[in-house]
């Protein structure tokens, strides 16, 4: 005899296995048997485990008597006095789950926001003017040579290379592109261009000079910039 909920239970395994076989008892009798009477252990390694109504739905009635014939042949299976009884487990389980859930939905709204924090609004606009002679772009840390005219959203001109010198004292800008030695914005645009393409680039006041501006420049802080760029076309590219 096992004790079952305090009392004694009239049923055996074998009884019970006898039953089931011969249609005496349903799938559902047997699988509560076995949920009253079996330790965690020996119902999660054979999927008995959870609510009831669940199990009884997904087990076949071969599952049921074949856990009934191991349930007893293993001593070691039934229940010790002081286990804790289903509905305990059952709710250590579902909080186990809930917890796993909600780690899983933070991790989840945590990558969200770093992939939102990454993907930082462009700080530039490009207008072409003239197409490439290329369709060869420059790569960053290349060496680029830059003529370039820069205005104020007035149309005022603050720097040149074109328009402020001698057309014999004009000498193109360059540089390594995309290694911070220019503000952000042409360091991002030029990356975009072809050789020998000319654009106007419209620059957003952070990727330009920020909040400090430029006042050697008469640049004001805050204010975003206008720049009429050609990329040269390196010789050693044919075009």
């Amino acid at each position: 005899r096992i004790l079952k909920h305090g009392r004694e239970a009239v049923v055996s395994t074998q009884s019970t296995g006898e039953a089931f076989k011969s249609d005496k008892c349903t799938k559902k009798e047997a699988i509560q048997f076995l949920q009253d009477n079996a330790n965690v252990k020996f119902l999660q390694d054979l999927k008995l485990f959870g609510k009831l109504a669940a199990i009884a739905k997904g087990s076949s009635k071969d599952k049921v008597l074949g856990a009934l014939e191991k349930f007893e042949a293993d001593p070691e299976a039934r229940k010790a006095e002081g286990d804790d009884d289903m509905n305990a487990a059952l709710e250590a389980t579902k909080a186990l789950k809930l917890k796993e859930a909600e780690d899983k939905k933070a991790e989840k709204e945590a990558a969200k926001e770093e992939a939102l924090a990454s993907a930082e609004k462009v700080g530039f606009t490009k207008k072409i003017l003239k197409k490439g002679k290329t369709h060869m772009k420059p790569d960053k840390g290349s060496v680029v040579a830059v003529w370039y005219t820069g205005k104020l959203e007035d149309g005022t001109v603050f720097d040149s290379n074109v328009e402020n010198a001698r057309k014999k004292e004009r000498k193109a800008l360059k540089f390594k592109v995309g290694t911070g030695l220019v503000i952000r914005g042409w360091d991002e645009a030029l990356l975009t261009m072809c050789y020998g393409e000319k654009a106007e680039i419209t620059i957003e006041p952070d990727w330009a000079y920020g909040k400090k501006g430029n006042p050697e420049a008469g640049i004001q802080p805050n204010t975003t910039l206008i720049f009429e760029v050609e990329l040269e076309t390196p010789v050693n590219i044919g075009v």
